[in-house]
Protein backbone atom coordinates (compact mmCIF):
# COMPACT_ATOMS: atom_id res chain seq x y z
CA UNK A 1 0.00 0.00 0.00
CA UNK A 2 1.51 3.48 -0.53
CA UNK A 3 -0.28 6.33 1.07
CA UNK A 4 -2.78 5.13 3.64
CA UNK A 5 -5.14 8.08 1.68
CA UNK A 6 -6.51 8.71 -1.34
CA UNK A 7 -8.84 11.76 -2.52
CA UNK A 8 -10.82 11.30 -5.75
CA UNK A 9 -11.02 13.91 -7.57
CA UNK A 10 -11.44 15.70 -11.45
CA UNK A 11 -12.30 19.16 -12.56
CA UNK A 12 -14.93 17.99 -13.95
CA UNK A 13 -16.79 17.33 -10.71
CA UNK A 14 -17.73 20.88 -10.38
CA UNK A 15 -20.14 20.49 -13.49
CA UNK A 16 -22.58 19.13 -11.07
CA UNK A 17 -24.49 22.51 -11.41
CA UNK A 18 -28.53 23.25 -10.78
CA UNK A 19 -27.82 26.92 -11.62
CA UNK A 20 -27.11 30.22 -10.35
CA UNK A 21 -29.08 30.70 -7.18
CA UNK A 22 -29.11 26.98 -6.04
CA UNK A 23 -28.00 26.27 -2.58
CA UNK A 24 -25.88 23.38 -3.59
CA UNK A 25 -23.22 25.55 -5.40
CA UNK A 26 -20.04 23.36 -6.77
CA UNK A 27 -18.04 26.38 -5.72
CA UNK A 28 -18.10 25.01 -2.14
CA UNK A 29 -16.41 22.03 -3.78
CA UNK A 30 -13.89 24.24 -5.99
CA UNK A 31 -13.21 26.15 -3.07
CA UNK A 32 -12.36 22.81 -0.46
CA UNK A 33 -9.91 21.51 -3.20
CA UNK A 34 -8.43 24.73 -3.46
CA UNK A 35 -7.56 25.17 0.59
CA UNK A 36 -6.47 21.79 0.74
CA UNK A 37 -4.13 21.99 -1.77
CA UNK A 38 -2.86 25.43 -0.09
CA UNK A 39 -2.71 24.05 3.03
CA UNK A 40 -0.49 21.32 1.71
CA UNK A 41 -3.15 19.08 2.97
CA UNK A 42 -3.15 17.17 -0.59
CA UNK A 43 0.97 16.71 0.24
CA UNK A 44 -0.23 13.64 2.18
CA UNK A 45 -2.54 11.90 0.10
CA UNK A 46 -2.70 10.16 -3.18
CA UNK A 47 -5.03 12.54 -5.55
CA UNK A 48 -6.65 10.27 -8.35
CA UNK A 49 -8.90 10.75 -11.18
CA UNK A 50 -12.21 8.63 -11.51
CA UNK A 51 -14.52 7.29 -14.54
CA UNK A 52 -18.27 8.15 -14.60
CA UNK A 53 -19.91 4.85 -12.95
CA UNK A 54 -21.55 3.01 -16.08
CA UNK A 55 -25.00 2.62 -16.88
CA UNK A 56 -24.31 -1.51 -15.19
CA UNK A 57 -22.93 -0.18 -11.75
CA UNK A 58 -25.65 2.79 -11.43
CA UNK A 59 -28.41 -0.21 -12.05
CA UNK A 60 -27.21 -1.33 -8.63
CA UNK A 61 -29.46 1.20 -6.54
CA UNK A 62 -31.35 2.82 -9.60
CA UNK A 63 -34.17 1.25 -12.11
CA UNK A 64 -33.47 1.03 -15.36
CA UNK A 65 -35.87 3.35 -16.36
CA UNK A 66 -35.07 6.14 -14.43
CA UNK A 67 -31.09 6.39 -15.70
CA UNK A 68 -32.78 6.46 -19.12
CA UNK A 69 -35.04 9.15 -18.26
CA UNK A 70 -32.12 11.12 -16.75
CA UNK A 71 -30.30 10.91 -20.28
CA UNK A 72 -33.47 11.89 -21.80
CA UNK A 73 -33.19 15.05 -19.52
CA UNK A 74 -29.69 15.46 -19.64
CA UNK A 75 -29.38 15.40 -23.83
CA UNK A 76 -32.52 17.61 -24.04
CA UNK A 77 -32.57 19.79 -20.75
CA UNK A 78 -36.24 19.50 -20.16
CA UNK A 79 -38.01 18.25 -17.22
CA UNK A 80 -39.41 15.22 -16.28
CA UNK A 81 -41.15 15.42 -12.87
CA UNK A 82 -41.90 11.80 -12.66
CA UNK A 83 -37.80 11.11 -12.32
CA UNK A 84 -37.89 14.24 -10.14
CA UNK A 85 -36.22 16.40 -12.25
CA UNK A 86 -37.49 20.04 -13.41
CA UNK A 87 -38.35 20.62 -9.32
CA UNK A 88 -37.14 23.95 -7.78
CA UNK A 89 -34.29 21.21 -5.59
CA UNK A 90 -33.51 19.16 -9.00
CA UNK A 91 -33.73 21.86 -11.27
CA UNK A 92 -33.16 20.16 -14.86
CA UNK A 93 -30.23 20.86 -16.82
CA UNK A 94 -27.85 19.47 -20.34
CA UNK A 95 -25.26 17.30 -18.91
CA UNK A 96 -27.10 15.92 -15.57
CA UNK A 97 -26.39 12.55 -16.43
CA UNK A 98 -22.87 12.66 -17.14
CA UNK A 99 -22.21 15.34 -13.91
CA UNK A 100 -24.08 13.10 -12.00
CA UNK A 101 -22.19 9.31 -12.92
CA UNK A 102 -19.18 11.15 -12.80
CA UNK A 103 -19.65 11.61 -9.25
CA UNK A 104 -20.84 8.24 -8.64
CA UNK A 105 -17.95 6.72 -10.22
CA UNK A 106 -15.58 8.91 -8.04
CA UNK A 107 -17.20 6.93 -4.93
CA UNK A 108 -17.03 4.03 -6.68
CA UNK A 109 -13.03 4.67 -7.46
CA UNK A 110 -12.80 5.46 -3.73
CA UNK A 111 -14.70 2.33 -2.71
CA UNK A 112 -12.16 0.04 -5.38
CA UNK A 113 -9.09 1.43 -3.63
CA UNK A 114 -10.15 0.37 0.03
CA UNK A 115 -11.34 -2.86 -1.23
CA UNK A 116 -8.54 -3.75 -3.19
CA UNK A 117 -5.99 -2.24 -0.92
CA UNK A 118 -4.68 0.71 -3.00
CA UNK A 119 -5.36 2.68 -0.13
CA UNK A 120 -6.42 2.32 3.25
CA UNK A 121 -8.84 5.70 3.50
CA UNK A 122 -10.61 7.12 0.56
CA UNK A 123 -12.42 10.07 -0.19
CA UNK A 124 -14.75 12.26 -2.29
CA UNK A 125 -15.71 15.47 -1.13
CA UNK A 126 -17.99 15.85 -4.50
CA UNK A 127 -20.18 12.91 -3.23
CA UNK A 128 -22.92 12.31 -0.39
CA UNK A 129 -25.84 12.62 -2.41
CA UNK A 130 -27.70 10.44 -0.30
CA UNK A 131 -31.15 11.51 -1.13
CA UNK A 132 -31.89 10.19 -4.15
CA UNK A 133 -34.13 6.99 -4.54
CA UNK A 134 -33.98 4.09 -6.94
CA UNK A 135 -36.29 5.81 -9.42
CA UNK A 136 -36.37 9.38 -8.67
CA UNK A 137 -33.77 12.21 -7.75
CA UNK A 138 -34.90 14.31 -4.28
CA UNK A 139 -32.87 16.84 -2.40
CA UNK A 140 -30.53 18.26 -4.33
CA UNK A 141 -29.35 14.56 -5.85
CA UNK A 142 -29.66 12.47 -8.90
CA UNK A 143 -27.44 9.08 -8.07
CA UNK A 144 -27.19 8.02 -4.78
CA UNK A 145 -23.49 7.12 -4.61
CA UNK A 146 -23.00 6.29 -0.92
CA UNK A 147 -25.46 3.32 -1.56
CA UNK A 148 -23.85 2.51 -5.02
CA UNK A 149 -20.27 2.58 -3.13
CA UNK A 150 -21.94 -0.10 -0.96
CA UNK A 151 -23.80 -2.14 -3.33
CA UNK A 152 -21.01 -2.47 -5.40
CA UNK A 153 -18.65 -3.93 -2.20
CA UNK A 154 -21.64 -5.92 -1.56
CA UNK A 155 -21.32 -7.33 -4.89
CA UNK A 156 -17.17 -7.86 -4.29
CA UNK A 157 -18.06 -9.94 -1.51
CA UNK A 158 -18.22 -7.65 1.56
CA UNK A 159 -20.54 -9.50 4.26
CA UNK A 160 -20.80 -6.28 6.59
CA UNK A 161 -20.85 -2.55 6.00
CA UNK A 162 -21.28 0.19 8.12
CA UNK A 163 -22.78 3.78 7.10
CA UNK A 164 -22.39 6.38 9.14
CA UNK A 165 -24.70 9.80 8.17
CA UNK A 166 -23.52 13.06 9.76
CA UNK A 167 -25.30 15.24 7.60
CA UNK A 168 -28.37 17.21 9.08
CA UNK A 169 -30.65 15.86 6.62
CA UNK A 170 -32.00 12.04 7.27
CA UNK A 171 -29.60 9.72 5.15
CA UNK A 172 -33.52 8.34 3.50
CA UNK A 173 -32.11 7.33 0.27
CA UNK A 174 -29.54 4.95 1.37
CA UNK A 175 -31.45 3.98 4.23
CA UNK A 176 -34.28 3.13 1.82
CA UNK A 177 -32.24 0.74 -0.27
CA UNK A 178 -30.46 -1.19 2.62
CA UNK A 179 -33.42 -1.39 4.44
CA UNK A 180 -33.97 -4.64 4.93
CA UNK A 181 -30.31 -6.20 3.90
CA UNK A 182 -28.79 -7.01 7.37
CA UNK A 183 -25.71 -7.12 5.58
CA UNK A 184 -25.90 -3.00 5.89
CA UNK A 185 -25.92 -1.67 9.21
CA UNK A 186 -27.11 2.64 8.41
CA UNK A 187 -26.75 5.12 11.04
CA UNK A 188 -28.21 8.50 10.51
CA UNK A 189 -27.57 11.30 13.07
CA UNK A 190 -29.79 14.13 12.07
CA UNK A 191 -32.19 17.11 12.87
CA UNK A 192 -35.69 15.67 13.23
CA UNK A 193 -38.13 15.19 10.58
CA UNK A 194 -40.39 17.50 12.72
CA UNK A 195 -38.69 20.52 11.73
CA UNK A 196 -36.55 19.41 8.33
CA UNK A 197 -36.79 17.68 5.12
CA UNK A 198 -37.31 14.65 3.93
CA UNK A 199 -39.65 13.80 7.28
CA UNK A 200 -38.11 10.60 7.35
CA UNK A 201 -35.76 9.27 10.16
CA UNK A 202 -37.78 8.46 13.28
CA UNK A 203 -35.98 6.19 15.89
CA UNK A 204 -38.86 3.27 15.32
CA UNK A 205 -37.53 2.89 11.64
CA UNK A 206 -35.56 0.07 12.17
CA UNK A 207 -34.89 -2.26 9.02
CA UNK A 208 -33.64 -5.45 9.48
CA UNK A 209 -32.30 -6.90 12.84
CA UNK A 210 -32.03 -3.22 13.63
CA UNK A 211 -29.70 -2.13 10.98
CA UNK A 212 -31.53 0.98 10.74
CA UNK A 213 -30.39 3.30 13.68
CA UNK A 214 -31.73 6.77 13.71
CA UNK A 215 -30.94 9.48 16.21
CA UNK A 216 -33.37 12.53 15.62
CA UNK A 217 -32.13 15.39 17.69
CA UNK A 218 -33.96 18.42 18.20
CA UNK A 219 -33.81 21.82 16.67
CA UNK A 220 -30.68 24.21 18.22
CA UNK A 221 -28.62 21.10 19.54
CA UNK A 222 -24.97 22.22 19.42
CA UNK A 223 -22.20 20.43 20.12
CA UNK A 224 -21.41 18.83 23.13
CA UNK A 225 -25.25 17.39 22.95
CA UNK A 226 -24.53 16.10 19.07
CA UNK A 227 -21.13 14.71 20.33
CA UNK A 228 -22.99 12.92 23.43
CA UNK A 229 -25.45 11.78 21.05
CA UNK A 230 -23.08 10.22 18.69
CA UNK A 231 -20.92 8.80 21.61
CA UNK A 232 -24.05 7.71 23.11
CA UNK A 233 -25.08 5.55 20.06
CA UNK A 234 -22.22 5.30 17.00
CA UNK A 235 -19.45 3.52 18.75
CA UNK A 236 -21.30 0.79 20.29
CA UNK A 237 -23.65 -0.28 17.42
CA UNK A 238 -20.28 -0.13 15.54
CA UNK A 239 -18.43 -2.04 17.89
CA UNK A 240 -20.88 -5.15 17.84
CA UNK A 241 -21.42 -4.90 14.09
CA UNK A 242 -17.96 -5.38 13.24
CA UNK A 243 -18.15 -3.82 9.68
CA UNK A 244 -15.29 -4.85 7.25
CA UNK A 245 -15.84 -1.44 5.76
CA UNK A 246 -17.07 2.17 7.24
CA UNK A 247 -18.41 4.20 4.68
CA UNK A 248 -19.81 7.68 6.19
CA UNK A 249 -21.45 11.06 5.03
CA UNK A 250 -20.29 14.23 5.95
CA UNK A 251 -22.71 16.91 5.40
CA UNK A 252 -21.65 20.04 6.92
CA UNK A 253 -25.42 21.61 6.91
CA UNK A 254 -25.33 20.95 10.70
CA UNK A 255 -23.02 23.82 11.40
CA UNK A 256 -24.59 26.79 13.34
CA UNK A 257 -23.91 29.18 10.26
CA UNK A 258 -26.13 26.50 6.99
CA UNK A 259 -28.80 28.70 6.11
CA UNK A 260 -30.96 25.52 5.34
CA UNK A 261 -31.33 23.82 8.81
CA UNK A 262 -31.31 24.48 12.48
CA UNK A 263 -28.39 22.51 14.43
CA UNK A 264 -25.38 24.63 16.04
CA UNK A 265 -22.58 22.82 15.66
CA UNK A 266 -18.82 24.61 15.13
CA UNK A 267 -16.22 23.91 12.82
CA UNK A 268 -14.67 22.17 15.71
CA UNK A 269 -17.47 20.34 16.92
CA UNK A 270 -17.80 18.71 12.72
CA UNK A 271 -13.65 18.08 13.20
CA UNK A 272 -14.23 16.46 16.16
CA UNK A 273 -16.62 14.23 14.74
CA UNK A 274 -14.41 13.31 11.85
CA UNK A 275 -11.67 12.20 14.67
CA UNK A 276 -13.95 9.96 16.11
CA UNK A 277 -15.11 8.26 13.20
CA UNK A 278 -11.81 7.85 11.88
CA UNK A 279 -10.70 6.17 15.06
CA UNK A 280 -13.51 4.06 14.91
CA UNK A 281 -12.44 2.84 11.26
CA UNK A 282 -9.63 1.62 12.82
CA UNK A 283 -11.38 -0.06 16.57
CA UNK A 284 -13.91 -1.49 14.11
CA UNK A 285 -13.15 -1.80 10.33
CA UNK A 286 -9.78 -3.15 10.30
CA UNK A 287 -8.92 0.81 9.14
CA UNK A 288 -11.13 0.46 6.12
CA UNK A 289 -12.63 3.81 5.53
CA UNK A 290 -14.38 5.52 2.98
CA UNK A 291 -15.91 9.17 2.95
CA UNK A 292 -18.04 11.17 1.58
CA UNK A 293 -19.40 14.87 1.47
CA UNK A 294 -22.33 15.76 1.45
CA UNK A 295 -24.70 18.99 2.19
CA UNK A 296 -23.69 22.35 3.16
CA UNK A 297 -24.60 25.56 1.86
CA UNK A 298 -22.48 28.21 3.66
CA UNK A 299 -20.39 27.93 0.69
CA UNK A 300 -17.09 30.05 1.86
CA UNK A 301 -17.19 30.01 5.98
CA UNK A 302 -17.96 26.38 6.62
CA UNK A 303 -17.79 23.65 3.72
CA UNK A 304 -14.16 24.54 2.59
CA UNK A 305 -12.80 24.07 5.69
CA UNK A 306 -14.96 21.67 7.20
CA UNK A 307 -13.23 19.24 4.30
CA UNK A 308 -10.49 20.32 4.33
CA UNK A 309 -9.95 19.25 8.16
CA UNK A 310 -11.61 15.94 6.83
CA UNK A 311 -9.38 15.01 4.19
CA UNK A 312 -6.34 16.03 6.50
CA UNK A 313 -7.95 13.51 9.22
CA UNK A 314 -8.26 10.45 6.49
CA UNK A 315 -4.29 11.45 5.52
CA UNK A 316 -3.33 10.82 9.44
CA UNK A 317 -2.15 14.85 9.33
CA UNK A 318 -4.98 16.57 11.14
CA UNK A 319 -4.59 20.14 10.44
CA UNK A 320 -4.14 22.67 13.46
CA UNK A 321 -7.25 24.54 14.08
CA UNK A 322 -5.15 27.46 14.58
CA UNK A 323 -3.85 27.38 11.03
CA UNK A 324 -4.11 30.49 9.10
CA UNK A 325 -5.79 30.22 5.92
CA UNK A 326 -3.53 31.30 2.95
CA UNK A 327 -3.62 34.43 0.83
CA UNK A 328 -3.86 32.72 -2.04
CA UNK A 329 -6.66 30.72 -1.28
CA UNK A 330 -8.61 34.35 0.49
CA UNK A 331 -8.05 35.88 -2.74
CA UNK A 332 -9.52 33.56 -4.73
CA UNK A 333 -12.30 33.43 -2.44
CA UNK A 334 -12.81 37.07 -3.07
CA UNK A 335 -12.93 36.27 -6.54
CA UNK A 336 -15.05 33.54 -6.65
CA UNK A 337 -17.47 34.51 -4.64
CA UNK A 338 -17.30 38.46 -3.48
CA UNK A 339 -16.93 37.41 0.45
CA UNK A 340 -14.33 37.87 2.78
CA UNK A 341 -12.60 34.79 4.05
CA UNK A 342 -12.25 32.95 6.81
CA UNK A 343 -9.07 34.00 8.67
CA UNK A 344 -8.17 30.59 10.24
CA UNK A 345 -9.33 26.93 10.45
CA UNK A 346 -11.34 27.03 13.78
CA UNK A 347 -14.32 28.97 15.30
CA UNK A 348 -12.52 29.14 18.67
CA UNK A 349 -14.86 26.45 20.00
CA UNK A 350 -13.17 23.37 22.16
CA UNK A 351 -15.91 20.70 21.84
CA UNK A 352 -16.93 18.98 25.07
CA UNK A 353 -19.46 16.48 26.08
CA UNK A 354 -20.32 14.61 29.40
CA UNK A 355 -20.78 10.76 28.53
CA UNK A 356 -24.26 9.23 28.12
CA UNK A 357 -22.98 6.53 30.18
CA UNK A 358 -22.84 8.46 33.51
CA UNK A 359 -26.04 8.98 33.43
CA UNK A 360 -29.41 11.08 31.73
CA UNK A 361 -31.92 13.68 32.33
CA UNK A 362 -34.97 12.24 31.31
CA UNK A 363 -36.49 15.77 31.41
CA UNK A 364 -33.65 17.50 28.06
CA UNK A 365 -34.54 16.76 24.61
CA UNK A 366 -31.20 15.41 23.23
CA UNK A 367 -31.56 12.80 26.00
CA UNK A 368 -34.81 11.72 25.07
CA UNK A 369 -33.72 11.34 21.66
CA UNK A 370 -30.62 9.09 22.34
CA UNK A 371 -32.59 7.01 24.58
CA UNK A 372 -35.86 6.51 22.08
CA UNK A 373 -33.09 5.35 19.69
CA UNK A 374 -31.14 2.72 21.97
CA UNK A 375 -34.80 1.96 23.24
CA UNK A 376 -35.52 1.01 19.89
CA UNK A 377 -32.10 -1.13 18.29
CA UNK A 378 -30.09 -1.79 21.24
CA UNK A 379 -31.66 -4.92 22.31
CA UNK A 380 -32.42 -6.05 18.79
CA UNK A 381 -27.99 -6.18 18.71
CA UNK A 382 -28.03 -7.87 22.17
CA UNK A 383 -27.12 -4.41 24.35
CA UNK A 384 -28.68 -2.72 27.08
CA UNK A 385 -30.57 0.63 26.56
CA UNK A 386 -30.07 1.95 29.91
CA UNK A 387 -26.77 3.59 30.05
Amino acid sequence: MGRSARVIWDDALISYNFGPGHPLAPVRVELTMALARDLGVLDQVEVAGCEPATDDELRLVHEAGYIEAVKRVSASGLPDFQAGLGTSDNPAFKGVHEASALIAGASLAAARAVWEGAAEHAVNVAGGLHHAMPATASGFCVYNDPALAIAWLLARGAGRIAYVDVDVHHGDGVQAMFYDDPRVLTISLHESPRTLFPGTGFPEETGAEGTSVNVALPAGCGDSGWLRAFDAVVPPLLREFQPEILVTQHGCDSHALDPLANLMLSLDGLRTAYAALHRLAHETAGGRWIATGGGGYELVQVVPRAWTHLIAEAAGHPVDPSTPTGQEWRQLVRERTGEAPPLTMTDGRNPEFHPFSGGYDPADPIDRSVLATRHAVFPLHGLDPMP
